[in-house]
């Protein structure tokens, strides 16, 4: 099937896009990894598409303070392999499980956080890190945290009229650590099941962040500082990440039947998609620990 009818355009500059926005059925296009098949199955009709490859300003990746800023045509790929992007350790770990390289090579950060898919792995990490999107129209600019963007299965807070110009990542920081899994039936696929986890420690403290995906219609995060404070008083605070492990594996069914609202399909059912996000948060939790104290440690010793 081919694409209905529709006009083009290609501007300079982003006050010309979101110009251009402002017209009914418009649609932006980038990378086009997730909009094109959408269009090829007539899924979607716009009656205009704004390229935006052409504007220099979306194009950057830059480093602001605490801040990783991801403009809306900056490709997966880049922030795959550019040394900048290595403030930001859960992107990077995130992005070889999108699709296959030539896909991360043509799609861009901002596309597949605008898409929202609930299978997908940038909107889990956004989520996971509460990143923040900035969109403009020509009224304007405002800010959408990461918790207040999603809103649905391919649904998210921009308005027709609005573009998302960057998202805005914060830099990992001392006593930070990360982790990332997913299961899916074959690598590039989307996931089954998959999390993001963040960990911070600090002398006695510790707090722990886990963003599960492709179990509801939006990524769902979960505080489970409680469950791996519990882990630490069976193990000492410094375990071994097999005997974290172990004793996370405790806690996560219980995680798991609370993040998991789906009512299944042809993949997976929802207990199968539990025992996943149960298996994965208890992996990727420990590992968070595990380099969340080697980070402390290392910044300690300088």
């Amino acid at each position: 099937m081919k694409a209905a009818p529709f006009a083009y355009v290609r501007p300079g500059t982003v006050a010309d896009v979101v110009a251009e926005l402002s017209r009914d059925g418009s649609k932006v296009i980038a990378g086009g990894q997730s909009l094109v098949p959408v269009l090829a199955m007539r899924l979607g009709r716009p009656t205009q598409l704004i390229d935006i490859n052409a504007v220099p300003e979306l194009g950057e990746l830059s480093r602001d303070g605490g801040s990783l800023r991801v403009g809306a045509a900056v490709r997966q790929r880049q922030l795959q392999r550019e040394e900048i992007a290595a403030a930001v350790p859960l992107a990077r770990m995130a992005l070889p499980w999108v699709g296959h390289r030539e896909i991360r090579s043509r799609g861009t950060v901002c596309g597949s956080i605008a898409h929202a898919d609930p299978s997908a792995e940038l909107p889990a990490v956004a989520a996971c890190l509460g990143a923040t999107m900035v969109l403009r129209t020509g009224h304007g600019t405002r800010q959408v945290p990461a918790a207040d963007f999603f809103t649905g299965a391919l649904s998210t807070a921009i308005e027709p009229d609005e573009l998302l110009s960057e998202v805005i990542f914060p830099v990992a920081k001392r006593g930070e650590g990360f982790g990332f899994g997913e299961f899916a039936r074959r690598h590039g696929d989307f996931a089954l099941a998959g999390v993001a986890v963040r960990v911070h420690t600090s002398e006695a403290s510790v707090e722990a962040r886990l963003t599960c995906f492709g179990v509801s219609d939006v990524p769902v995060t979960v505080d489970v500082s409680q469950q791996l404070r519990s882990a630490l008083q069976r193990t000492g605070s410094d375990p071994s990440r097999a005997d974290l492990l172990s004793a996370l594996a405790d806690h996560t069914p219980d995680v798991a039947g609370d993040v998991v609202d789906t009512v299944g399909d042809s993949h997976a059912s929802p207990a199968y998609r539990r025992q996943l996000i149960s298996a994965l948060a208890a992996r990727e939790v420990s590992r968070a620990y595990v380099s969340a104290r080697l980070s402390e440690s290392e910044e300690c010793s300088r």
